[in-house]
């Protein structure tokens, strides 16, 4: 059963449709099919299911990327349950890659480099779920990039929930968004279950760590000797839990606290002139204003005091 109908993709440039999914789902590049010289069919439409952002996505390219600059650019806040609805596609994400045929889930993990692969046209509706409070449900297991498999009974079930979750008026449809993620919940407790105790203890300290991030990294004294200690886990360990999701625990700390920076900078916060780039700076975890700069240009490419008075795009501009 599909899901929903949507409109026959238009032929429109590569930028045109790019900035649109930015707008949707943030920092993703498109690529054309060589011989399209630079035009890609596509649609990419937002609705809200179950109380949860939706992006709808058709395209016929080449291939999607978010690669390692634009995840530093923009450290990821959501996990992309994608449903393949027509046609198919290929995910590569953490090192393994994925079949997607019509009616297939797989959860993407925004804080990881992805590619997305079609060899023709493909529609995707992806579901923005917040990273904090997956983890929250979840913990580290929904991290990293995850098929659900298609051979599992409980597949079935969630792409029920979310078809109904498509036509059902605002009040059922919350409730039924509870409800695909106590599924989804299930899913991830049968498969914790057949998960070694090394592997399931490695995911409790993932979650906990990002965890800890959010709620520290203002703190400038706050780096990774201090969050291995609180874990109890030596920082050599401590950045073996980390390579599962492709970087170091200073770079997320680094990342989290640039995100938060560049957010106060172009926030009405700023705009207002009650708050200085070196405030800031300080209040964003920083304690060395030339580490700060250098930092955020080399991430945002423009300097701290730019983006502050407008003079630059938004921080998508940055994966481009």
């Amino acid at each position: 059963m599909r899901l929903l109908t949507t409109d026959a993709p238009s032929p429109r440039p590569v930028e045109v449709l790019q900035d649109e999914l930015r707008s949707v789902c943030g920092l993703f590049s498109i690529e054309p099919r060589p011989q399209a010289r630079g035009i890609v069919a596509g649609n990419v439409g937002r609705r809200r299911f179950g109380g949860v952002d939706t992006a709808i996505v058709s395209l016929d390219a080449e291939r999607v990327v978010r690669d390692a600059r634009s995840v530093r650019a923009e450290p990821g806040e959501h996990l992309f349950l994608l449903v393949q609805e027509v046609g198919f596609s290929r995910v590569v994400q953490g090192g393994a890659a994925a079949e997607l045929t019509p009616g297939d889930m797989y959860l993407v993990d925004s804080v990881l480099p992805s590619e997305f692969l079609y060899p023709g046209s493909s529609t995707q509706v992806s579901l923005h779920f917040p990273r904090r409070e997956m983890l929250g449900r979840f913990g580290g297991i929904c991290t990293g990039g995850t098929m659900i498999s298609r051979e599992d009974p409980l597949l079935a079930a969630m792409r029920a929930v979310v078809v109904k979750m498509a036509v059902e008026q605002a009040a059922a449809s919350v409730t039924l968004g509870e409800a695909f993620l106590g599924l989804l919940g299930a899913y991830f407790h049968c498969r914790q279950s057949q998960m070694s105790p090394r592997d399931r203890a490695a995911s409790a300290v993932l979650s906990r760590a990002l965890a800890m991030i959010d709620r520290r990294f203002r703190d400038p004294a706050f780096g990774p000797a201090e969050l291995a200690e609180r874990l109890n886990v030596s920082e050599r360990t401590l950045q073996r839990h980390f390579q599962a999701l492709g970087e170091t625990a200073s770079r997320r700390i680094l990342a989290v606290r640039l995100k938060a920076a560049h957010a106060e900078l172009v926030g009405a916060r700023a705009a207002a002139g009650t708050a200085t780039v070196a405030a800031i700076a300080f209040g964003s975890g920083f304690n060395d204003l030339s580490h700060f700069y250098r930092e955020f240009r080399a991430t945002y490419g423009v300097p701290p005091g730019a983006a502050m008075r407008g003079l630059a795009a938004e921080s998508k501009s940055a994966g481009g």
